[in-house]
């Protein structure tokens, strides 16, 4: 989910021992059987909480007051942002296998062939390149299939007022999921929408593209035109709020996303290199400089850089050199295994739409048999 399409655990850790990972991105998780606690009518800080978000919203308190009151404390959402444990190694390799692997590729490719034209028509008007679009829509909800189970009040209440203190952000943490609470009740209020009705992720994102409260304020658009944002029943919002989301973070058309990389071991820096995390912050020249090779059309590349580290749990990590787009896509989710697992799952639904060397073959001529 990011800071708008928000993830709580962005870069959740990956067990390799445990020969599955856990979810990177609880959006799309779904439990078909939540298991609900306590109502927040009987919290203190909840029904204060209401009346607060009434007056600064111009809300009936009756209303907020009612509706908070009904929302309930879920454990499993609760569990499912806790930390991991330390020491538990990421694995890249591991994380794409779950994303980058034939059901999606297949769905993806139905996908793009169903809405070829829409796909089109937001990277004429954006610069976002379909396979991105495609990318995102396939890690977050497999196509719109996989859009979550856990009521939203529920999510967004347990995580406003009972985010686990073991985080180390527990606080500001808790402070974000009450704004996007505030933004869900005003939202389902002024549209006419149950919000004990409307189901997501356990963060509290919604829709195809699992966008949070305040990001569908803020990103979603109606780009089939039929008077009514929809990102729970239109795959062309869907398509268009995406392609949205990614031109307010400043996508930039026809660059990279990324570049691959080798090192000089004499001169690098790696201390300097991964300060930033990743931020690009340095020129072609100061990579060079730090023990960075590049090569190719990353060596003509005029914007800034960042070393892109992918752990491999007890192999040695791959790194590559990310550009300003590859940041764009982990404001969607701020994890650089999730960026990559965007750019490889749509790369690989762009790769099997494409033509085999068999089907551009011309045909035969017919043979003369005079």
């Amino acid at each position: 989910m990011a800071v708008l399409v928000f993830t709580v655990a962005a870069t959740l850790a990956v067990s390799a021992s445990a020969g599955k990972h856990s979810k990177p991105r609880g959006k799309t998780a779904a439990s078909a059987n939540v298991i609900a606690g306590p109502a927040y009518a009987q919290r203190v800080d909840a029904m204060q909480a209401a009346d607060d978000i009434a007056l600064r919203r111009d809300l009936d308190p009756v209303w907020v007051r009612q509706t908070l009151g009904q929302a309930r404390y879920v454990a499993a959402i609760a569990k499912a942002v806790t930390p991991p444990a330390v020491g538990v190694a990421k694995n890249w390799q591991l994380y794409r296998s779950r994303f980058v692997e034939p059901r999606r590729i297949k769905a993806g490719v139905d996908f793009w062939q169903a809405h070829r034209h829409t796909l089109r028509r937001a990277e004429q008007q954006t610069g976002v390149p379909a396979e991105i679009i495609v990318g995102i829509l396939g890690v977050e909800t497999l196509y719109g299939q996989q859009m979550g189970n856990y009521r939203v009040l529920d999510a967004l209440a347990t995580l406003s007022f009972d985010f686990p203190a073991s985080h180390p952000r527990a606080d500001q943490r808790s402070a974000y999921f009450k704004g996007e609470l505030e933004q869900f009740l005003s939202w389902t209020q002024r549209s006419g929408l149950d919000p004990l009705s409307l189901k997501g992720s356990y963060a509290g994102a919604m829709g195809w593209p699992q966008f949070m409260p305040s990001s569908w304020h803020t990103y979603a658009i109606d780009f089939d035109a039929d008077g009514t944002v929809d990102l729970l029943g239109s795959p062309a919002d869907a398509i268009g709020s995406v392609a949205n989301y990614f031109k307010a973070f400043n996508w930039q058309p026809g660059l990279a996303t990324h570049f691959p990389v080798a090192f000089d071991a004499q001169k690098l820096d790696m201390d300097a290199l991964m300060a930033p995390d990743i931020l690009p912050t340095f020129s072609v020249a100061d990579f060079q400089a730090r023990g960075v090779v590049l090569s190719g059309e990353a060596l003509a590349h005029a914007g800034k850089l960042a070393l892109i580290e992918l752990q491999m749990g007890d192999a040695p990590p791959i790194y590559v050199a990310g550009t300003d787009n590859f940041y764009a896509i982990t404001r969607y989710n701020w994890s650089s295994y999730y960026a990559m697992a965007v750019i490889e799952l749509g790369q690989a639904v762009a790769q099997a739409m494409a033509p085999s060397p068999t089907q551009l073959k011309p045909a035969p001529a017919p043979e003369n048999r005079d």
